[in-house]
């Protein structure tokens, strides 16, 4: 199991840093000639409704939509974090406003609720990094704060704050340790709900907007074609898969990991 990660890891790591240095073509060039090509020598994977080769718009596509998910999944993670940890440490009444706040956010589906903030922005990068940003941080929080009550009634903590630290060095040298491990395993599986966020607003027409190559917007441009040509729409949802595949195999495996270790301790 572990080996099988470790390969599916190292294969994703190399598809999306070193990837569109082996792109063939330009991912942007329209060859219309060459338009909706099947596989072949030349095109590997074949050529889209303009001619673009497709095995170089995957290619570089895989620096939008994977380097947009960990951004996104940074951030969400440090928001829902700061909440979380405000939530244990602030007092009652923080705490309640944090996981209101958190609750109403929760009621409402994380991929609708970015699609409409997504929708009011209007169709661009940026406003794609905030709607998936901003829908994404409540699992952190709900973490965070369970783990931050458990950690606030341990004896070093109790002595921390007797001797009178800061509670923001309390959080940094008490809190956050005990959190990495657990927010670890959250961020695994929330990076791969970033990847199919982006993938989901990118076909809906919401993501990155052309020319530039994202997974979701391949679809989108694949679907017109799509009973002549299905292996259009074959190929970004493969790349899709198989990134989600490797990040949720190996938030599976830290948890496992980590909860053999705690089990020896």
């Amino acid at each position: 199991m572990m080996r099988s990660v470790v390969i599916l890891v190292v294969g994703f790591v190399l598809f999306a840093g070193f990837g569109p240095l082996l792109a063939p073509y330009d991912p942007t060039a329209i060859d219309i000639p060459n338009r909706l090509s099947p596989p072949s020598a030349q095109f590997l994977l074949g050529t889209d409704a303009l001619g673009r080769d497709i095995l170089s718009r995957l290619l570089h596509g895989a620096r939008w939509s994977l380097g947009l998910a960990f951004l996104i999944s940074v951030i969400s993670l440090i928001i829902g974090t700061a909440i979380g940890l405000l939530a244990a440490l602030g007092g009652k009444t923080a705490d309640w406003l944090a996981m209101r706040t958190t609750d109403t956010f929760l009621a409402f589906p994380e991929l609708v609720a970015a699609l409409v903030i997504a929708g009011l922005m209007g169709a661009s990068t940026w406003s794609l990094i905030f709607a998936l940003s901003v829908t994404g941080w409540m699992r952190y929080a709900r973490v965070a704060r369970g783990i931050g009550l458990s950690v606030q009634s341990r004896g070093y903590v109790v002595q921390a704050r007797l001797a009178g630290l800061p509670g923001w060095s309390v959080a940094r040298w008490h809190y956050l340790p005990s959190l990495i491990p657990a927010l670890t395993v959250v961020w695994t599986g929330m990076f791969a709900r970033a990847i199919l966020g982006i993938s989901a607003l990118g076909f809906l027409g919401f993501g990155i907007q052309p020319p530039n190559p994202e997974w979701g917007a391949m679809l989108l441009d694949a679907r017109v074609h799509m009973r002549s040509t299905p292996l259009q729409m074959v190929w970004p949802g493969l790349a899709v898969v198989y990134c989600v595949l490797a990040i949720n195999l190996t938030g599976d495996a830290l948890r496992d990991a980590l909860a053999k270790d705690g089990t020896h301790e």
